[in-house]
């Protein structure tokens, strides 16, 4: 078994929080595209790449999003929207319940959340945001559906506590064995 300490994948795993406090010190572009670049590698749904990645840095833009995301506690001075491209998905035959799309919104940004920790950011997913707000205030092509923001930032000094406080949940608390033993 791989040492934790030693394989960086698994330390940087183990080192990666959610930020949900940031400095207002800008985010350089260079970094966003090295998270997006990591982004592109993400597992998907018979390498398909249903998800599409719309990047913003613009002040107003940030602004725009955090007034119709209740769900974006910090701000952060770069966010990335993961989208679905609902009409690539109809062409490979997804319907619109298939869960395939939103797996892939999902390694995307487990993807984009340690690719922010390696160039050194903070990032938060948000998931509570009004979708057609959204799309207009990024102005989305036709079909694409925003399914979550990450807000990328330099962490503040002073973070809030655990939205949960209490002990860390182990892997064991999660996972059940079949058959038991």
């Amino acid at each position: 078994m791989t040492d934790p300490v030693v394989d960086p994948v698994l330390a940087a795993i183990r080192r990666r929080r959610v930020t949900r406090a940031m400095t207002d010190e800008p985010v350089a572009r260079e970094q966003v595209e090295t998270i997006l670049e990591a982004a592109r590698w993400a597992p998907t749904a018979g390498n398909r790449h249903l998800q599409r990645f719309v990047a913003t840095t613009h002040p107003g833009t940030l602004r725009v999003l955090r007034m119709v995301s209740p769900g974006m506690i910090a701000r952060p001075t770069a966010a990335i929207t993961v989208c679905v491209d609902r009409g690539l998905a109809a062409n490979y035959g997804f319907r619109p319940e298939t869960p395939g799309p939103w797996i892939d919104v999902g390694t995307a940004t487990a993807t984009i959340l340690l690719a922010a920790q390696a160039v050194g950011l903070g990032a938060g997913p948000v998931s509570s945001f009004s979708r057609a707000a959204v799309g207009v205030a990024l102005d989305l092509p036709e079909g694409w559906s925003p399914e979550l923001i990450v807000g990328l930032g330099h962490p503040a000094p002073q973070q809030p506590g655990a939205m949960t406080p209490g002990r860390r949940v182990t892997w064991q608390d999660l996972t059940r064995w079949v058959p038991e033993g």
